[in-house]
């Protein structure tokens, strides 16, 4: 059977202030900010990636900052938690940094065998470390961090659900995952061979509260694909499946599809061509605002209405 779904690709949340944000994820979690572009729908607002040296699917965290909007409320209908993978000898380096940074989290703790801790950006986006050896993506030592504690990408998402049945067909029977481990109420599923970066976790939650979305809510998660052939054949399945999946958007780094799941959540399938050295070189990822071309006509006008970024 042709592989149609690889793992995550990426996960896209909202965010209050930009500059913190930035701060947060390129000083405290390590990641490089590999493209600075607009949100395609909104030119207004900022689309930043954050992500390994390259950018490689199953490591990027995007977000739209929209500044002084209200938090967000974890619950059922929410990818409530993003866990990043790292090495199990890392373990007390994040612990301590995380208290130097008086980041509060909780942990460690144990799921599936492994060890991870659980805290919130500044925005409370949920985030996990999950220490490991399993994973063999390189690190990137951006001068604060070594790379060989450095995290590697993604581990696993956490969908809250309901009544999960539904979702776990189309994770199986459409999206080509299978059941690896269930523990507590919360059933894993890999795609492909497994590993970080592959996992998908449905936690059965049917006493949470409803999910608000603002700042810190995830938007949508992502899935990896890797061509645009395979991704109109998934495509063409979910349709058939009774899932109503929007036509190919280009997203100039990716080529994307939308639908919701049965809990409600936002599902993308993304392509990994071209990827974030199209239009900039892998050196200068990230340092200059990129637009799509039907906004460069007003770049003047969008650089004067957008907050600056530094990158410490």
């Amino acid at each position: 059977m042709e592989t149609l779904i690889n793992g995550l690709h990426h996960v896209t949340t909202l965010a209050g202030d930009t500059q913190r944000n930035v701060d947060y994820y390129t000083d405290i979690l390590g990641l490089r900010l590999v493209k600075k572009t607009v949100n395609f729908d909104a030119p207004d607002v900022y689309h930043l990636y954050y992500g390994n040296e390259t950018g490689s699917p199953g490591t990027i965290l995007t977000f739209f900052p929209y500044g002084g909007i209200p938090r967000g409320r974890k619950g059922v209908g929410q990818l409530t938690y993003t866990a990043f993978s790292a090495p199990t000898s890392s373990l007390r380096f994040w612990m301590d940094r995380l208290h130097e940074r008086n980041i509060p989290y909780a942990g460690p703790y144990k799921r599936f065998s492994e060890t991870y801790v659980r805290f919130e950006d500044f925005d409370g986006m949920g985030i996990e470390l999950v220490f490991n050896d399993d994973d063999q993506r390189p690190g990137w030592d951006n001068g604060r961090i070594p790379a060989e504690f450095a995290v590697r990408g993604f581990h696993t998402v956490t969908l809250n659900e309901i009544n999960p049945d539904k979702t776990v067909k189309l994770l199986t029977e459409v999206m080509q995952h299978t059941l690896v481990g269930e523990e507590e109420g919360r059933f894993r599923f890999k795609a492909g061979n497994g590993g970080p970066g592959n996992f998908v976790d449905v936690l059965h939650s049917p006493k949470d509260v409803h999910a608000l979305q603002g700042a810190g809510s995830v938007h949508h998660v992502a899935f990896s694909t890797d061509t645009d052939e395979t991704q109109l054949i998934i495509q063409h399945q979910l349709a058939e499946a009774g899932y109503h999946v929007t036509p190919v958007q280009d997203r100039n780094y990716f080529n994307s599809i939308y639908f919701r799941e049965p809990g409600g959540i936002l599902f993308e399938v993304a392509t990994n061509p071209p990827g974030f050295a199209v239009d900039e070189p892998v050196a200068e990822l990230g340092t200059a605002l990129k637009l799509p071309p039907q906004y460069e006509p007003r770049r003047a006008k969008i650089e004067a209405e957008l907050p600056e970024i530094v990158v410490k």
